[in-house]
């Protein structure tokens, strides 16, 4: 199993390149279950999330082609023959975006069966609202010994109001609704760009949908989609570790190829705490040479704070003069990677969904254990700026969603080398 072995004390120096969305591009390859024509998706990160949904659209019966070269963050799907619609265990155990194919097997199909989803244990992700808005549009639905099941003849049009927002929820049925008789209302949807950025790609297809970044999407159901090409919007989360990092360090950081618009909560809070940041209309240059004040965070559906970012923040305030209060409102489960912080000197202390964070102090190096993708990014960040090697265990979780962090931490001076056995 990799570790990551990081020696802190280095400014970030230089210019590190944000990668595509992973969660832009994996409801963007199911969308190319919607139609037997190819679809093309350019930007799609190297991560192992992404492979997991290849395999997963392997197994059902579609034609994946990944590039090579130049073109290696290319892929071409094209779902002509299904003649699985079905998302086995072993395939999704280890993603909770797998539900995304539900509702355009079912679409497309007529009939689908979807493992209950897994991913990083940090709560509960339940999928009702998925069933609860697919039973509005006609599908019948079963569960049984750990499976959903949904068939359909045909999807018809229906006013869905969600009871709470959901950004895979919102993918799901809106991908399920293009192909639906008759208009599909989404109320109360989630805004998140890459809900915005599904829609893009399938208009593109020959979808009609309206609204999308809004709380109210509509969408008119046609007879069929075509295939598209499409360029998968910048990873946001990435971008928002870097600027941390960058700042964390004392650094003097570039992060490009970013969408400054899409990040910003993350760049308000920084303000508050005295970090400087400067933005173009693709990168935002973030410069650590201020010491940075305790600054309070809220996690919110978009347009606020992320709950994707509440871990690297929360590393970012152990080094800020003051007092903290991490406040997580998303997940019940989020904060496993507190304990690792303290292991390496943080004073941190869990209050329920709250985290009081008091700084600054100073970290020391420490073996640390990744319990899900962010507080693994957590960990680097703090092992950035620790004295000493620290080794952080169990980073398949970080691989999952970062494309290889070690070398873009590297490219820009830090001391940070992968052990164990390597990724292919």
């Amino acid at each position: 199993m990799d570790k990551l072995v990081i020696r802190g004390g280095e400014p970030l120096l230089g210019t590190v390149r944000v990668s595509g969305a992973k969660n832009a591009a994996l409801p963007c390859m199911a969308a190319a279950l919607l139609t037997d024509e190819p679809v093309i998706l350019e930007n799609i990160p190297q991560v192992r999330d992404i492979q997991t949904t290849r395999n997963l659209l392997a197994a059902m019966g579609a034609e994946v082609e990944l590039g090579y070269g130049r073109a290696h963050h290319r892929t071409t799907i094209h779902c002509q023959n299904l003649a699985s619609p079905e998302a086995s265990y072993e395939l999704v155990k280890t993603m909770r975006a797998s539900t995304l194919v539900l509702g355009p097997l079912v679409a497309r199909c007529g009939r689908a069966r979807v493992s209950l989803p897994g991913g990083c244990a940090i709560g509960q992700r339940p999928i009702d609202l998925h069933i609860k808005g697919l039973e509005l549009l006609g599908a019948k639905i079963t569960q049984d010994h750990g499976y959903v099941e949904a068939t359909a003849t045909r999807l018809r049009g229906a006013e869905i109001a969600f009871d709470k927002i959901t950004v895979t929820g919102t993918e799901d049925l809106l991908m399920a609704a293009t192909l639906a008789d008759g208009e599909t209302i989404l109320q109360n949807a989630a805004r998140e760009p890459e809900v915005a950025d599904l829609a893009a790609l399938l208009n593109k297809m020959g979808a009609k949908i309206q609204g999308a970044g809004t709380a109210t999407i509509r969408i008119k159901g046609v007879a069929k989609l075509k295939g598209a090409k499409h360029r998968i919007i910048p990873d946001r989360i990435e971008a928002g570790t870097f600027l941390i990092a960058g700042a964390l360090t004392g650094g003097d950081l570039n992060i490009a190829g970013c969408d400054p618009t899409h990040l910003v909560a993350i760049l308000s809070k920084l303000k508050e705490t005295g970090v400087k940041t400067k933005s173009t209309a693709t990168s935002v240059r973030v410069m650590g040479d201020n010491p940075f004040a305790a600054c309070d965070i809220s996690t919110e559906e978009y347009p606020g704070f992320p709950t994707d970012m509440q871990a690297q923040f929360m590393a970012l305030a152990t080094q800020a003069e003051g007092t903290s209060i991490v406040t997580e409102n998303i997940f019940e489960n989020r904060f496993m990677h507190a304990q690792e912080l303290v292991r390496m000197g943080a004073n941190i202390k869990i209050e329920g969904r709250r985290a009081v964070v008091r700084g600054k102090t100073p970290l020391s190096a420490a073996a640390v254990l990744a319990s899900d993708l962010r507080a693994s990014a957590s960990l680097v960040l703090a092992a950035l700026v620790a004295d000493g090697e620290t080794i952080i265990d169990r980073v398949y979780h970080i691989d999952r969603g970062y494309e290889k962090i070690e070398e873009k931490l590297k490219g820009v001076g830090a001391q940070i080398r992968r052990i164990g056995n390597m990724l292919p």
